[in-house]
């Protein structure tokens, strides 16, 4: 049995909840569906998700700007669409400035099915007009102290060559335009980069910016543990069986060193960036979501994982409720383990407190807020690590017995509603039975649990399966 210990007596350190700062979503255009709105409405009642971020906003598909008869004409009515439905619930956009307009495009090379072009403008200075004239309409639209509240960041992934065309010293050129542009309209709008894959570019981009003397508010980047692991032709689960277990908080660490002191936002990462696993239906990405979130919340300032919805398309738009999409909610609205993994997230208080105890893949946290205490166990390990159910027991001392107690659960077993689609059948339409039959698998429920009084404190034993969380809370009367 591992045992883990906590003296309530101690005075934590603060717990930021850098999971609700941000959430990832796929485009744009996909903002405009009511659908969507809807899960989006419901991740911010339910998870506290205060920005959105999403590629393409300045792609064709949203008539941002476009050619006729020979001249530039800027259209900025969808996207204001967005931005009003988006500030009328209370959340606020994390501006991604994607992808190059055709009309001001230097080539023909494009990403995705929606074909957002990838290439340098042809003329950066029509960029520069672009970005000026669109940050402009959005401070008159909605005034400059809400648009200071906002975040632009430049481009996405331009170390790709999949994403960006022009190389480092065309993306630097891209940032140093963009940036000015934006400063034109008002000094204190804040703008960042290098939006990187794989934690890359950091230092380059500081050093840049240090150098040339421009602006850079915060630092973004990307990453997630399938990152250049394997050999090419490899599966995802070959890539994560390479993977170290804290292989994330190791690449955090060293991007807050390079970032020499700018704050930095994670803008994209996910248990893996295959679009298509089946482990993101899972408790797996449960478990890891937790650890992760836990782990860097003292080191940045938003983590935003991708993405709150499988209402997503970038290769094309599945129609089947559980294919192992990056949302937190299907298709059909089901929320998937992951979800529930940001409910427990969003409950907890906002100070840490010490444990001790270890184990090789059980991890524990205790977080207080006034009279209640919350006690997460997580047990994950990457796929081919070794992995049992463990059986734990958790001591807490200089506590009187509490009013009440409870559990919660996720694992195979609870907030599964995958498994219960399989043996339904795993039919592409459920009917209307059987999605409510889904949405009630997914619900965390509350379980009792034992409380023992000790000398000092009070003690408890679960079990925690593999890659299973187990929430236990805690109520006193003083």
């Amino acid at each position: 049995m591992t045992q883990f210990d906590c003296d309530l007596q101690q005075h934590g350190t603060p717990l930021a909840h850098v999971w609700s700062h941000t959430i990832g979503s796929g485009r744009a255009h996909l903002a405009l569906r009511a659908d969507w709105q809807a899960q989006m409405r419901k991740a911010h009642a339910e998870l506290g998700c205060r920005h959105v971020r999403f590629h393409a906003i300045l792609s064709d598909g949203m008539g941002t700007v476009l050619i006729e008869q020979g001249e530039l004409l800027y259209g900025f009515f969808n996207a204001d669409q967005i931005f009003d439905f988006l500030l009328g619930i209370g959340m606020r956009p994390f501006v991604e400035l994607s992808f190059m307009p055709t009309a001001l495009a230097s080539g023909d090379k494009t990403v995705f099915s929606f074909q957002g072009d990838i290439t340098p403008p042809k003329d950066y200075a029509q960029w520069g007009t672009l970005i000026r004239t669109l940050v402009d309409h959005w401070v008159t639209r909605y005034g400059v102290d809400e648009v200071r509240q906002w975040f632009f960041e430049v481009w996405n992934e331009p170390n790709l060559d999949a994403f960006w065309s022009g190389g480092q010293d065309g993306y630097f050129e891209l940032y140093r335009t963009t940036a000015k542009a934006i400063k034109a309209v008002d000094a204190q709008l804040q703008v960042g980069g290098p939006a990187s894959a794989s934690d890359g570019w950091i230092k380059d981009f500081v050093d840049f910016c240090e150098r040339e003397g421009l602006p850079a508010d915060f630092i973004s980047t990307h990453h997630y543990p399938t990152d250049a692991l394997g050999k090419p032709g490899d599966d995802t689960e070959k890539q994560l069986s390479l993977a170290s277990r804290d292989v994330l908080l190791k690449r955090t660490r060293g991007t807050v060193e390079a970032a020499r002191g700018k704050p930095v936002y994670y803008t994209e990462w996910s248990s893996s960036s295959n679009p298509f696993f089946h482990r993101h239906d899972e408790p797996y990405a449960a478990a890891f979501i937790l650890k992760s979130f836990l782990d860097v919340a003292d080191l940045v300032k938003g983590y935003s994982y991708w993405t709150f919805s499988d209402i997503f398309a970038e290769n094309y738009f599945s129609s089947v409720p559980f294919h192992g999409g990056f949302g937190l909610l299907t298709i059909h609205g089901i929320a998937k383990p992951s979800y529930r993994a940001f409910q427990l997230l969003h409950r907890l208080g906002h100070e840490r407190l010490t444990v001790t105890g270890e184990h090789a893949t059980v991890d524990a946290w205790v977080v207080r807020e006034a009279r209640r205490i919350a006690v997460l166990l997580v047990n994950r390990a990457f796929p081919g690590h070794p992995i049992q159910r463990e059986t734990v027991s958790v001591r807490l001392h200089a506590v009187a017995a509490p009013v009440v107690a409870w559990l919660e659960r996720i694992d195979e077993d609870h907030c599964n509603p995958r498994r219960l689609w399989e043996a339904l059948g795993s039919s592409p339409y459920p009917d209307p039975a059987e999605l409510a039959a889904l949405h009630a698998a997914s619900e965390l429920r509350r379980e009792v649990i034992t409380v023992q009084n000790t000398h000092d404190g009070i003690i408890f034993h679960l079990d925690v399966p593999l890659d299973g969380i187990a929430c236990v809370t805690l109520e006193f009367a003083e």
